[in-house]
């Protein structure tokens, strides 16, 4: 049985910049990690392969600079890395990236019986947490989101019980197989790479399907099957910060001019 996991090129978000005329990411010399979500991902579908012996395939959309985050995927163990990339790919929003995607995993599903798709939570670029359910509605899968803990596989009966986070609480929840499953942080620390798994990966095979392979309507990818899309990037404006008063030598006329400041702004009530 296989598991799919797809994992993102995202912008270190800690060194992105906006172009103040196009209002789009300034990508020359800005380095690119795997999406943090996706790796914790990644490490749950190697636990799996490490208890059950499952087989584990590598997806990512992306430019053909992707293929570094799936060298990285290979050599934390993966079987399998696949890189979707093709021009007519470009633009896409969550539907569209959703479209491709799904297509590569019911590819692979006419090959090897796909149990589970993984993937993060959202993507630290996007935050929008639709590509996971996105492909889940597509192939008919049960979708378990937020998932913080994989409670049992049971292989023969194809079931698989996980526990989710939410807002408070928690919840468990068996689903059959096959399933998509969304992962937070807290449900794994990942693996590093041994240095051996390193050097393999330098000249493992990484396999590059365009749209030839995948054969979709080019109306439905891309920027063309994108009913949505940014209209502007932008970084909020802040103003400088003020210091009030002396509040070493002085705290209580310090405390006061604070709350007059407030006052005036409407910022507090009395």
């Amino acid at each position: 049985m296989l598991i799919v996991v797809c994992i993102k090129q995202v912008p270190d978000t800690t060194q992105v910049q906006i172009d103040p005329v196009t209002n789009t990411l300034v990508r020359d010399g800005i380095p690119f990690i795997v999406n943090p979500y996706d790796s914790h991902a990644l490490e749950a579908a190697l636990q799996l392969k490490d208890m059950f012996g499952f087989r584990v395939a590598a997806i990512s959309m992306g430019p053909p600079n992707a293929e570094a985050t799936l060298r990285k995927a290979l050599a934390l163990g993966v079987d399998q890395a696949i890189l979707l990339s093709d021009r007519v790919f470009g633009g896409a929003d969550t539907l569209a990236t959703s479209n491709v995607l799904t297509r590569a995993v019911q590819l692979l599903n006419e090959k090897e019986e796909v149990g589970l798709v993984l993937c993060g939570k959202q993507t630290i670029d996007g935050d929008t947490a639709q590509v996971g359910p996105g492909i889940a509605t597509r192939l008919g899968y049960v979708q378990l989101t937020l998932v913080d803990r994989i409670e049992q596989v049971d292989m023969l009966r194809k079931k698989i019980t996980v526990r989710r986070k939410l807002e408070g609480r928690h919840e468990v929840v068996e689903s059959p197989l096959p399933a998509m499953i969304t992962v937070v942080r807290e449900l794994n620390h990942p693996r590093y790479p041994t240095v051996p798994m390193r050097l393999n990966a330098i000249d493992a095979e990484i396999e590059v399907w365009n749209n030839d392979v995948l054969k979709l309507d080019v109306a439905n990818i891309g920027l063309k099957g994108s009913p949505t899309w940014v209209s502007r990037i932008f970084s909020p404006e802040r103003e400088k910060g003020e210091i009030v008063g002396d509040g070493l030598n002085d705290p209580i006329g310090s405390a006061n001019l604070l709350i007059d400041k407030l006052l005036s702004k409407d910022l507090l009530a009395i």
